[in-house]
């Protein structure tokens, strides 16, 4: 049972040790130094993000050549096959081709391929090359995959097909093998000068879509038809850049910043209907807890619950009413992967828990279930990896083969772990925090068996907590409408931006607390500081279990997300709680 003085077992550690001189800053000055943002042309980017600093598209490895015979195809009328991935990245990423496309050559055949997630699963196949080969394609863009298709692209040239690949993903690990394809665009490839590592797929396909605008033209100074597109192709570069969760720093912070100001004015039937099936339409601003939240989830679950080209199809019809169906249907999907969702996160909980894998001696938590789906499971990994602080793997199990997903902790690998256990797997991929696995029924009790003794063995017990991060220490009369609004400025927050958090010692409650929403399960209180000054209003969303244990007058510390709170035409300074401890 969690108490007021453990919090919510939860490590509190600074994100960085600040100097003397960093203490004596300004509140959001102290912020910025703990994010290693202290002076010169860093400090004046990071508070002026402008879209004159987004990097040169032409830079940009095989960017020349893959704009050039795009070009080429479209002058000859096409056809062109965007191929793309059935996540909201490889979704955006297909729609700003396409529309590029389109606006540059309008009568140009132009077609988009999206694998089924569980028929096709990632990535390009060889199947899907011959078939667009068949229908008479002789150019393939790829968005958001490719990278790693070495035999695929073989295929490819073996028909006639020129492949331009367009990925941000990281190569199979050990010696590096690229594909033989007419082009790859990645801002990773070996020898790449591009000064920026970690664009998403849409934001690859933006810059791909910048350098067909730029070279159409024939000047940096494009057509105001072109400009006007490219701006609108922000809000969709925005929805993959939040979406795929890619450190929003650098140019993804001013795609992501300018993006989400374009959502609220875009031109783009299939985001307008989105927006609204997602409830937004009347929001004053969309941010990225809205696009990470709300719009992203119906996106995806086209491509859990469906097939993703239902959802490309909404971002490139220009058909009303055939948006407003498909962003509705969109909606129906959503709802039902919530629902099997939590069917599955209650029944993995107790399976985990019944087979001693949530203990100090069972380091990762591996399951797997006949009726489990194989588009959900992912997600359930993320919940049970926020329940219980340690690695989970788990799948779907059919009588030829077992497959699905897995999802880590800071510091294990689990791509590293499935590769140290390769040998009772028919395939594995992914990265350091995620990956996908499918294996043989016959191999199962042997792979868990090895998979959770590797993780024991680079899995501390120390390591299976929870752990809140803060920028600095506060005291609550900096909490004021003006370093709010400052801190606000610092955003769209997200990976590697977080949103700024300050530990504030010594808090005194005022009056009894109280709980609110469904089955009290939200927290609301006053505090002031234990020394006197004013008061403010702390919410503690999901805390609600905290209520009976904190009493009027009592001392304690807390970590806090200060925000501006708008009601009835009042504006306030409250602090979101994300744990309190008290003081004894």
């Amino acid at each position: 049972m969690q108490t007021i003085d453990q919090g919510m077992l939860c490590r509190w550690r600074p994100r960085a040790v600040l100097t003397e001189e960093d203490l004596r800053r300004p509140l959001v000055e102290r912020v910025l130094a703990a994010r290693g943002i202290v002076e010169g042309e860093q400090l004046k980017k990071f508070l002026n993000p402008t879209l004159h600093l987004l990097h040169d598209a032409a830079l940009l490895p095989g960017m020349a050549a893959a704009a050039a015979r795009v070009l080429d195809s479209l002058k000859r009328g096409g056809p062109v096959v965007i191929y793309g991935d059935y996540d909201v990245d490889g979704i955006t990423a297909t729609a700003i081709l396409y529309h590029t496309f389109r606006a540059i050559a309008p009568d140009a055949d132009v077609r988009t391929y999206v694998p089924h997630r569980l028929d096709e699963g990632y990535g390009l196949n060889v199947e899907a090359i011959e078939q667009i080969a068949a229908q008479g394609a002789d150019l393939i863009i790829t968005v958001d995959c490719g990278i790693t298709a070495v035999g695929e692209a073989a295929r490819a040239k073996e028909l006639g097909v020129d492949l331009i690949i367009t990925d941000h993903h990281l190569p199979n690990a050990g010696p590096l093998v690229l594909p033989d394809a007419f082009a790859l665009v990645h801002p990773r490839l070996p020898g790449s000068k591009y000064p920026f590592g970690d664009l998403c797929g849409a934001g690859v396909a933006f810059k791909l879509a910048w350098r067909l605008a730029t070279m159409w033209c024939g000047s940096e100074r494009v057509s105001d038809q072109l400009r006007q597109l490219l701006m609108s192709h922000l809000a969709l570069a925005a929805l993959g850049t939040i979406a795929d969760v890619v450190p929003l720093v650098d140019e993804n912070r001013i795609i992501a910043k300018y993006g989400l100001r374009m959502m609220r004015d875009t031109n783009n039937i299939g985001l307008n209907a989105l927006i609204t099936a997602a409830g937004l339409d009347d929001a004053d601003r969309i941010d990225c807890e809205a696009v990470g939240f709300r719009l992203a989830p119906r996106l995806n679950a086209a491509g859990r619950m469906g097939h993703a080209r239902e959802a490309v199809r909404l971002f490139t019809t220009d058909d009303p009413a055939e948006a407003l169906q498909l962003a509705n249907q969109l909606e129906q999907q959503n709802r039902q992967r919530q629902a099997t969702e939590r069917a599955i996160v209650a029944q993995a909980r107790e399976m985990a828990q019944q087979a001693g894998m949530t203990g100090d001696d069972r380091r990762i938590i591996i399951l797997a279930h006949e009726d489990w789906h194989a588009g959900v499971v992912g997600i359930v990994c993320s919940r049970l990896v926020e329940q219980f602080h340690r690695p989970v793997v788990l799948m779907q199990r059919c009588d030829d083969v077992i497959k699905g997903s897995a999802r880590s902790i800071e510091g294990y690998s689990i791509h590293g772990g499935l590769a140290a256990v390769g040998e009772h797997l028919l395939t594995h991929g992914g990265h350091d925090m995620a990956a996908g696995l499918a294996l043989a029924p016959a191999e199962y009790d042997s792979f868990v068996e090895a998979l959770t003794e590797h993780a024991n063995r680079h899995i501390e017990v120390g390591d299976m907590v929870g752990q809140i991060s803060y920028d600095c220490e506060a005291v609550l009369h900096e909490l004021d409408q003006g370093a709010a609004r400052a801190l606000v400025d610092l955003g769209p927050f997200g990976r590697s931006n977080p949103r700024p958090q300050v530990l504030v010692r010594n808090l005194r409650l005022s009056g009894h607390p109280r709980v609110m929403g469904d089955k009290g399960r939200h927290l609301s209180l006053q505090a002031a500081d234990a020394r006197g000054g004013r008061e403010m209003r702390f919410v503690g969303w999901s805390l609600g279990w905290l209520a009976p244990q904190l009493a009027s007058g009592m001392t304690f510390d807390a970590v806090v997300r200060p925000k501006l709170n708008s009601w009835n035409g009042r504006v306030s300074v409250e602090g979101e709680l994300s744990d309190v401890r008290a003081v004894r």
